[in-house]
């Protein structure tokens, strides 16, 4: 359960900082947040993995959360 919820933090996170890099008042904050995203998704990607591994997500399910992921 734990690890799931981890997903969700992460893998929302990643919207939710690019719409703020996008209503950044400075250059510095838009890539500020905008790196901030990339962080989750790299931390949203792990997640998957282990649950992949842990055979809490089956492999299609992997495939489609990773190509979301990618896709932001």
């Amino acid at each position: 359960m734990f690890l799931r919820k981890q997903l969700l933090r992460s893998g929302t996170s990643i919207g939710a900082n690019i719409e703020e890099a996008i209503g950044g008042q400075r250059e510095k904050d838009f890539f500020a947040k905008l790196t901030i995203s990339y962080k989750e998704a790299r931390e949203t990607h792990y997640w998957i993995r282990l649950l992949t591994g842990t055979d809490y997500l089956s492999e299609e399910e992997s495939h489609s959360l990773l190509s979301d992921a990618n896709e932001l």
